[in-house]
């Protein structure tokens, strides 16, 4: 075991490849913050400000999103767990799973609605629904 209670990886190419993977602006996450700029719809992203850090922020109608990706966020659709290191990513990828239903509490404490989206939905059917939900909290 390295770096605490992180296994050592097994392949050099998949550490290289796990590295590279972005922290924020995925393809998917630009692919929203696009659309939703097209339909004129003006937000933060990665908005500090708030627990979770949203992918995108509607400040304005109190509206948070995550563009969720599968594999870290356990998909039911596309997650996989795998082979290697089975148990610890087991409980590395339940963690993430846990974490996110707690910031969505502390988001909604605060008086925010919560969306979130899988990186395989389609952007523009996710910007419908938050087009959707803006509207209704800003009464446009």
């Amino acid at each position: 075991m390295t770096d605490g209670d992180r296994p050592a990886p097994l392949s050099t190419t998949v550490s290289a490849q796990m590295k590279r993977m972005p922290r924020a602006s995925s393809g998917p996450e630009l692919a929203i913050r696009k659309e939703l700029h097209r339909r004129g719809l003006r937000f933060r992203v990665n908005y500090s400000r708030l627990p979770g850090r949203p992918d995108i922020a509607l400040t304005r109608a109190r509206v948070a999103i995550f563009a969720d990706g599968c594999f870290w966020h356990s998909c039911p659709k596309h997650g996989t767990l795998p082979k290697n290191n089975r148990e610890w990513w087991r409980k590395k990828l339940a963690r993430n799973v846990e974490r996110d239903a707690e910031k969505d509490i502390l988001l909604q404490e605060r008086g925010w609605i919560v969306l979130h989206f899988w990186e395989h939905e389609n952007p523009l059917d996710v910007a419908g629904v938050v087009e959707q939900v803006w509207r209704s909290r800003c009464g446009n």
